[in-house]
């Protein structure tokens, strides 16, 4: 028995069997493409759009975590700035030379932009980055204004003193 196989409109055979999984963000990106291509074709060149790293935001009492997946990336082609609460990390990662005929590629390549506005006031001057194995830690210290502080509560004693 052959395995069932979905048809296009026009009535051609998806390469594909039914029910196989698919993964919507690569059509996606693959739909993206070919409107890229297309446009291309008819206007010229379009600017290169930066794209979007994953990223994961932590906070604690004194601070915000940034860590920044940017695999394969060196030091020199990432930019970090900070401007009040906004935090942004720019680069590009370039494509690398390559021998041979390039049968599939999924990478990301070219220039990304991070940006991210925290919720609170922060202390600018102490913010440090590092980057290791292709994660970027950005901690964002809280100014201390900013900063939860615990306040003891005293107990009063009462008068015993009534008057009448």
């Amino acid at each position: 028995m052959a395995t069932p196989v979905r048809r296009h409109r026009g009535g051609a055979m998806q390469d594909r069997p039914v029910g196989w999984a698919r993964n919507p963000l690569t059509e996606f990106d693959q739909l993206l493409s070919e409107m890229s291509g297309l446009m291309e074709s008819t206007v010229g060149a379009a600017p290169a759009v930066a794209w979007t790293p994953l990223a994961d935001v932590t906070e604690s009492d004194d601070a915000f975590h940034i860590e920044i997946e940017l695999p394969g990336v060196k030091k020199k082609d990432i930019n970090v700035e900070a401007n009040g609460q906004e935090v942004v990390v720019t680069g590009e990662i370039k494509e690398k030379e390559r021998k041979g005929v390039l049968r599939r590629s999924t990478r990301r390549v070219g220039s990304f932009e991070y940006r991210l506005r925290l919720p609170g006031e922060v202390d600018n001057e102490k913010i440090n980055a590092h980057i290791s194995d292709g994660v970027l830690d950005i901690t964002v210290p809280k100014a201390e204004v900013a900063r939860p502080r615990h306040i003891e509560i005293s107990e009063r004693s009462e008068s015993t003193d009534s008057s009448g």
